[in-house]
């Protein structure tokens, strides 16, 4: 049997113009348009309170694949630990350079979440089937899913290795089962600013 494959990948719809001018007048500096980029860290703050499910604690429904608690504190705490390991030496070696001590970056996290024009980390999901399919299916076939999702995890760290996943969880509470991923993508080699960055 074959089931259809979707998966959604975030855009740059909150970097247009007019959400700009949107975020401008928004208490938060930001802007509420759909898409799956994470410009900070207020927004990876909701879409984890969303994907962790945090007001259904031990949920039977949320399986976590990637992360060790379902706690927001736990996800973000393990963010900032990517942000660590992966930038933090080309956060030195840029700051070595600077002549300017306004131009040296503290904190290399901070600095993208206070950049309107960055994201911090960007969501995907991950969907077999369709709510038709799934309707006539059970709660145990909807379970085995979890394993189908797992390997998918292993496929795209070996396809796509510059992502690195701080979350992956599956949602079996809905329609259809699956998968929420949220990462950091990162790309080396810049020429002007830190040598490597989120991507």
């Amino acid at each position: 049997m074959e089931l259809s494959y979707s998966c959604h990948l975030g855009n740059d719809g909150n970097k247009t113009k007019k959400a700009r001018r949107a975020a401008k007048n928004s208490l938060s500096g930001t802007t509420s348009y759909a898409n799956n980029a994470i410009q900070n860290l207020n927004q990876l703050g909701h879409a984890l309170k969303h994907d962790l499910r945090l007001e259904e604690y031990n949920n039977e429904n949320i399986v976590m694949i990637i992360g060790e608690s379902q706690d927001k504190e736990t996800a973000t705490n393990h963010i900032k630990s990517i942000y660590q390991n992966e930038f933090e030496e080309a956060r030195i070696e840029y700051n070595n350079k600077q002549t300017r001590d306004d131009r040296k970056i503290e904190n290399y996290l901070l600095h993208v979440s206070e950049n309107t024009q960055r994201d911090i980390a960007c969501e995907f999901i991950i969907e077999l089937g369709n709510q038709v399919y799934w309707k006539a299916q059970s709660f145990e076939d909807k379970l085995k899913m979890v394993d189908v999702y797992k390997q998918q995890i292993k496929d795209l760290e070996e396809l796509v290795p510059e992502f690195k996943i701080a979350v992956a969880v599956v949602h079996l509470d809905e329609k259809s089962p699956h998968m929420h991923i949220i990462g950091v993508p990162i790309k080396d080699g810049f020429k002007n600013g830190m040598k490597k960055q989120v991507a």
